[in-house]
Parts: C-alpha cells; sequence; structure tokens
C-alpha cells in the first residue's frame, strides 16, 4: 500500500516513522515533509493548497491512502476534494471537522446530545460577555470560537483580566467568544479511530499545554506528553467511551456528517466525572510522538480500516512500556519566534530508550536549523514512567541551539500518582502474604 501524509511537523514525522514499519505499507510520501523525513520517506515538495496539482500527483503515483496530519487541510476542506477522485483519506470531512473548527458549533451540539462538558455561552458583544463573567466569577475561562493551534483559549483569575481579554478577542477577527466554567480536575487526552460508526480507542496520553514548568506562561501547542496516563484505568477509559467519544459518534452521524478519522477528545477528570475540555479533528501534537511508539497493531492496516469504514471487531496491540516526548522550542515561542539557530547533537539516532521527531527543522549546507516555534519532540521509552523521562530528558542533554526552552517537569503530576498506587499494591501484597 502506498501512503501519502499531508503534513511537516512532529506529528506527521511519527506517523511516517510508523507507517514506514508497517508491514502493509510499501511506500510514504510526505506533502510537504521536513527535513528530519527523509531517511524514512520520499519527500514531495509540493503545496497542499494546489489542489489540482496535488490531486493529479495523488492519481499518477496511485497513492492507495492519504493520511492527513493538521487541522487546517481538514477545515478547509482537502478530505472532500481527495475523497471526489476516488482516494480513501483518513481524515473527517469539512463539516464533520467543525468539531474543532468552531468551538460554539462543538459546545452547541454536546449541549444537544447531552454530552459533559463545561458551563458555557457564547457571546458577540463586549457588555453581555461582561455580565456573564462578573455573573459566574473567576476564575473564568475565555476562548476564541476559530481556529488558533491550541493558542486561542485564556485562563483569566481576575476580573480585569477577563475583561481586557474578551475586549481583545471580540476586537480582533472574531465574530464570538466562548465564555466557559472553569473546571478542575486532571487533564487527559483520549484519541480514538473512527470510521463513521465505529470507535477503537488508543490509550490515554496526557499533554503540557503551559511553556513553563509548574503549567504557568501562556498556552502552546503542547510543550510535552506522555503515555500512557496511570490515572486513567481501564474502567474510567470505558466510562469515557461510552459516555462521550461514542454518543458524538452517533450524534455526527444523525447530524448527517458521518466522522471519519482519528477523534481527539480532550478531557477534565473532575469530582462529577469526565468532562469534554475540546475535541480535536486530527492526532494531537505532541501526544502523536508518546502513542505510535507504544503502538505494536499495523497502522497502515488501521488507517485503511477507518478510511473504508472497515472498524467492526478490529483491536488493538500496546507496549506494556511507557513514552515520554518534551519539546524543545525556539527562543521567544509562542510569540516573537527567532529561527535559524544552528542545531548541534544527535537529532537522528532512533534506538530502544529515545528518539527524536522533527518539528521545526531545516538542513543548510551540513547542519540543521531551526525553522520554526516548536523545533524537536525528543521521546524516551522505558518500562516505567520515571524511566522514560530519564531517558527522554538524557537525550535533551545531548542537543542544543541557542535559545533553546523547554519544560522540566513534563510527568511529575502521575508520577506522585504511580508512587501512590505502589505503594498501595506492595502494602496490599504484604498484608496478604
Amino acid at each position: 500500500m502506498k501512503v501519502c501524509i499531508i503534513g511537516n511537523g512532529g506529528r506527521e514525522h511519527a506517523l511516517a516513522w510508523k507507517l514506514h514499519h508497517s508491514p502493509s505499507v510499501t511506500d510514504v510520501y510526505v506533502v510537504p515533509g521536513n527535513a528530519g523525513m527523509t531517511s524514512i520517506a520520499t519527500v514531495v515538495n509540493l503545496d497542499w493548497k494546489n489542489r489540482d496539482t496535488l490531486l493529479a500527483w495523488l492519481l499518477d503515483y496511485k497513492i492507495d491512502l492519504v493520511v492527513i496530519g493538521p487541522e487546517l487541510p481538514l477545515i478547509e476542506g482537502l478530505s472532500d476534494a481527495i475523497r471526489t477522485v476516488g482516494i480513501p483519506v483518513f481524515g473527517p470531512s469539512q463539516q464533520a471537522s467543525r468539531l474543532e473548527g468552531s468551538k460554539s458549533f462543538a459546545k452547541d451540539i454536546m449541549r444537544r446530545y447531552e454530552i459533559p462538558t463545561a458551563k458555557y455561552e457564547v457571546c458577540q458583544d463586549v457588555e453581555t460577555g461582561k455580565g456573564i463573567i462578573h455573573q459566574w466569577g473567576v476564575p473564568i475561562v475565555l476562548k476564541r470560537d476559530g481556529l488558533w493551534g491550541g493558542k486561542g483559549v485564556t485562563i483569566c483569575e481576575t476580573f480585569t483580566d477577563a475583561e481586557q481579554v474578551l475586549q481583545e478577542m471580540l476586537s480582533s477577527s472574531e465574530e464570538s467568544v466562548v465564555i466557559e466554567e472553569y473546571m478542575r480536575g486532571q487533564e487527559v487526552s483520549l484519541l480514538s479511530f473512527v470510521d463513521g460508526t465505529h470507535v477503537l480507542p488508543m490509550i490515554g496520553a496526557r499533554d503540557h499545554k503551559r511553556l513553563l514548568d509548574h503549567d504557568e506562561g501562556p498556552n502552546t501547542g503542547g510543550m510535552g506528553a506522555y503515555a500512557p496516563v496511570p490515572e486513567l484505568d481501564g474502567t474510567l477509559e470505558q466510562t469515557i467511551v461510552d459516555t462521550i467519544v461514542k454518543p458524538i459518534v452517533k450524534a455526527m452521524a444523525e447530524e448527517g456528517h458521518p466522522y471519519v478519522g482519528c477523534l481527539y477528545t480532550g478531557l477534565m477528570l473532575t469530582e462529577e466525572g469526565p468532562k469534554v475540555v475540546e475535541f480535536n479533528a486530527r492526532f494531537g501534537d505532541p501526544e502523536t510522538q508518546v502513542l505510535l511508539p507504544l503502538l505494536q497493531s499495523d497502522l497502515g492496516v488501521i488507517m485503511h480500516a477507518t478510511a473504508m469504514g472497515q472498524l467492526e471487531g478490529m483491536s488493538l496491540e500496546w507496549s506494556k512500556q511507557y513514552a515520554s516526548c518534551v519539546i524543545l522550542a525556539s527562543e521567544g515561542y509562542p510569540q516573537q519566534t527567532l529561527t535559524g539557530q544552528r542545531i548541534t547533537g544527535d537529532i537522528h539516532t532512533i534506538d530502544t530508550v529515545s528518539m527524536v521527531f522533527h518539528s521545526g527543522t531545516t538542513y543548510e549546507t551540513d547542519h540543521y536549523v531551526t525553522q520554526g516555534g516548536r523545533v524537536l519532540g525528543v521521546v524516551g521509552l522505558g518500562n516505567t514512567l520515571e524511566q522514560s523521562l530519564e531517558h527522554a530528558y538524557e537525550r535533551v542533554s545531548m542537543i542544543d541551539f541557542e535559545g533553546q526552552q523547554y519544560r522540566k517537569d513534563i510527568g511529575e503530576s502521575s508520577i506522585g500518582f504511580c508512587i501512590h498506587t505502589q505503594y498501595r499494591k506492595n502494602s496490599i501484597d504484604k498484608e496478604y502474604n
């Protein structure tokens, strides 16, 4: 099977790497790809926005499956265009992608189908928004309604901040802002393969959105992740699938827009139970970089079955290990990013304990330089969460570029849970032995 991936980030690098090792896949192409992918895929210098050229190339090369990585091509309807020429696509339609492209659409459909999420209101003017903010109190969450790459959400701790952020959001190109109650709890991501009807959930992952340690600083596209999440046991995962994932898939089908592809469900584990924070219409980044190294099933087979509506009866096999990812970002990210910095160290070797996925790099003569906000995703593997983090940070210490920034606390919240759980297990074992 010939597979073409659309995209050029760390998520697409991880997808290309996994598909390269899939027995069902003979050739992997990436449009437009990045410099780090050349050893595992054929990088094709095409612009996906030029649809006629892309469609002609896909047909000429007899591509069997197209995998769309980023959200923007989905929101702009690329999957629909490719399907019209008879090529299977892993990625939802433009209408189904509104689950990510419009927060108000997602919230409204959750309200109509009684899917648990935070209380919310959609407002179009500042005075109405101020009234809601003062009625609900702070902290409060303000979300830009459109597509902002994970950076359109602000948690406001004071009324002054909330009013200022609301004013800024509504004075920009946004026509509306979603105001949400602030939910307390632990966040977790559950990604699922969805073929329009059937749901095949993956293991849980946890992203770190804030730029700085201890969840401080501005929101980013993601500064690190790990999987699995110890707090997400089989019972809780099944509850999420039964009360959230399957109902939203059924809802989209009933609305006339069956969802096909990877459904990303961002969740808050509250005292009242799991609630939806957001839906994304694709694999998460950097969650993909920790999930795929643990997946033992043939990704090509699963993706093709998803695209063809044939997931029923299929299952996934997973490694018993943990995977952790630390994102290395450029100076100034996520505001004014400084690029063009020479990268030193080993950013290619993939072994049994670590690997590196390229997000924002380019190759110049004899070395790599930074070409984006998030530059590299450094992944560590281990038999425990702590061991996977040790391997990730050990690899991080071998890579450098000017202005490099990264979080040093990835996985800390679950390490405490793991230690507590192991202590309880040991105590029970002693009591009964």
